[in-house]
């Protein structure tokens, strides 16, 4: 009765840990999806209306987003593809709100001043606290690479080291009562993806523990046989 019971225990072993591997690993792929970044730059314009001793030009720049690389499109455009988003001006901070967003990958487009080339751009709706009277409205994230050459096609993925480009541009645009615009824009220095989160590296320690209690388990049920 022994020898028999003990099988029964291996399995009753190996089904939850098997249901607990195929947890974390659908967790983990869906998570996987999730892309983030950090930049850092500086303030080269800003409206009067805007400035202020906490928000002015010598503010320095910090931000994040996140995207979701597996977002669907058509023809380079990504709707809904932003899924956070934090920008801080000085002592300013605004960030992502739901609404109209998008990433949209672009080969041999006008980038203004009779330039084309490839561009990488995040847009994407703002919120923050009003500030003379006008609230963040959008903000949006433009790397250029003058002549093209950045991109071999225009599926939707991650944004271009900054090596590769010939130049950066950020702005926050503003919005008033009465829906006037105003913005601050400036360019960044630093842009650098954020690794996958500590879940990833647990669940490569779990799944190990739990091949070593089931390596365990077997050589305890051989030992009872052999007994």
């Amino acid at each position: 009765m022994m020898q028999k019971n003990k099988p029964s225990s291996i399995k009753g072993l190996f089904l939850p840990a098997i249901a607990l591997c195929s947890l974390f690993v659908t967790g983990n792929v869906a998570q996987a999806a999730l892309v983030n970044y950090s930049f850092t730059g500086g303030v080269s314009n800003i409206s009067g209306a805007l400035l202020s001793p906490t928000m002015n030009l010598t503010s320095h720049v910090t931000g994040s987003f996140q995207f979701n690389n597996a977002t669907g499109g058509v023809g380079g455009n990504y709707p809904g593809a932003v899924k956070a988003m934090t920008v801080t001006i000085g002592g300013y901070s605004s960030s992502f709100t739901p609404g109209a967003n998008a990433i949209t990958i672009s080969q041999n487009t006008n980038l203004g001043g009779g330039l084309l080339g490839d561009r990488w751009n995040l847009a994407t709706a703002a919120t923050g606290l009003p500030t003379s009277g006008y609230t963040p409205y959008s903000f949006e994230l433009l790397l250029d690479r003058e002549g093209g050459g950045l991109f071999s096609n225009t599926n939707l993925q991650n944004a271009p080291s900054l090596s590769s480009l010939t130049g950066t541009r950020w702005r926050l645009i503003f919005q008033d009562a009465e829906g006037n615009l105003t913005q601050v824009r400036g360019a960044i220095n630093s842009l650098t993806a954020v690794p996958l989160p500590a879940a990833v590296f647990l669940f490569g320690a779990g799944l190990i523990s739990l091949v070593g209690l089931g390596a365990g388990g077997l050589r305890n049920l051989r030992g009872t046989q052999q007994a």
